[in-house]
């Protein structure tokens, strides 16, 4: 019989992959959506990969915890990935309430639910780098001491803490994946990384001129979220749970990030920059840079796709989108 994955956040970048991924290995894949004021639920990630049609759409919001208890009670899933979020940094300082509700105290209910209607499921949390914020070590690894400097931060330790205090309290097979920055096609148009790519294109194709950022010295450690997903299905597949930083132990500026896009579609960066004050955060996370050796020794993970491939494939991406848009 088929494993039973339930996956909250499926219509997000990391959801669709991960669901993409448990399809090919057999799963039958169960997806938690939050409805907007229209009937429909936005399907566009799963679309983009093909497998709409084979994901069961569920409805629910982190935020009932009566909806999850029955979600859980119903699809009885063997494994259990808590992606949902309130996950844009800039929004946290608008919407620091909801960011706490949904982003914190979202996951107490998905843990609830798990421990009410099927404790022996496998819990995964979307823990975040963010919540190292102003570092205290220069490589950041399981030990590193937390400093959140944004709402979306506190939240996301919030639910870090709490996904260890019901593994050692109830004996749940939880782990968190303290998660570095990690991007792709299907990455929302709001983070850095997929502002630059589609402008990058839309200048490319004479539909802009220039590109607006703010602290573009900023360093991130830069993954691919394929390769990350694959480090959340294995944490599951441990005996013991436990918590894993995945990261690709490079740092790069968004500056350079941006010069691997624009190099790709034969344009210069300085010609369309404008570093816009407006932009830059009420606290500024400077560097982060992360050790995955503990994931690869435990599980033998590590990345596959580097910074400038992942930019590339972005960049085309966005290229084929506004083509066939303008078609």
């Amino acid at each position: 019989m088929s494993k039973k994955a339930l996956v909250t956040g499926i219509t997000g970048q990391d959801g669709a992959y991960l669901a993409q991924f448990l399809l090919d290995k057999g799963y039958e894949v169960h997806g938690l959506a939050r409805r907007s004021s229209s009937s429909d639920v936005n399907l566009s990630r799963l679309e983009w990969l093909g497998i709409e049609k084979r994901v069961r759409i569920v409805d629910g919001n982190l935020l009932d915890l009566s909806a999850l208890i029955r979600t859980v009670q119903d699809i009885q899933p063997d494994e259990v990935y808590n992606l949902a979020a309130q996950s844009f940094v800039h929004s946290s300082w608008q919407q620091p309430i909801l960011t706490g509700q949904v982003t914190g105290l979202g996951v107490t209910n998905v843990l609830e639910a798990v421990r009410i209607a099927k404790p022996d499921a496998r819990f995964y949390q979307a823990s975040s780098s963010e919540m190292y914020g102003r570092i205290r070590e220069p490589m950041q690894t399981e030990l590193t001491p937390f400093y959140p400097r944004s709402p979306y931060a506190v939240a996301k330790l919030y639910g870090h803490w709490l996904t260890v205090n019901y593994r050692e309290s109830f004996g749940i097979h939880a782990s968190s994946g303290i998660l570095f920055n990690h991007e792709s096609p299907l990455r929302g148009i709001e983070f850095v990384t997929r502002k630059v790519t589609d402008a990058v294109a839309r200048i490319k194709l004479g539909l802009q001129s220039e590109l607006r950022l703010g602290n573009i010295d900023a360093k991130r450690d830069w993954g691919h979220s394929k390769d990350y997903v694959r480090a959340m299905w294995m944490m599951l597949q441990q005996d013991v749970p436990d918590d894993y930083v995945i990261a690709t132990g490079r740092t790069s500026t968004v500056r350079t990030m941006c010069e691997i896009a624009f190099e790709h579609a034969g344009l210069e960066l300085d010609k369309h920059l404008v570093i816009d004050p407006n932009l830059f955060r009420p606290a500024e996370v400077d560097v982060l840079l992360g050790d995955p050796a503990k994931a690869k020794a435990a599980f033998g993970w590590e990345a596959t796709i580097s910074l400038e491939e992942m930019i590339r494939e972005m960049v085309d991406a966005d290229l084929q989108r506004l083509k066939n848009k303008a078609r």
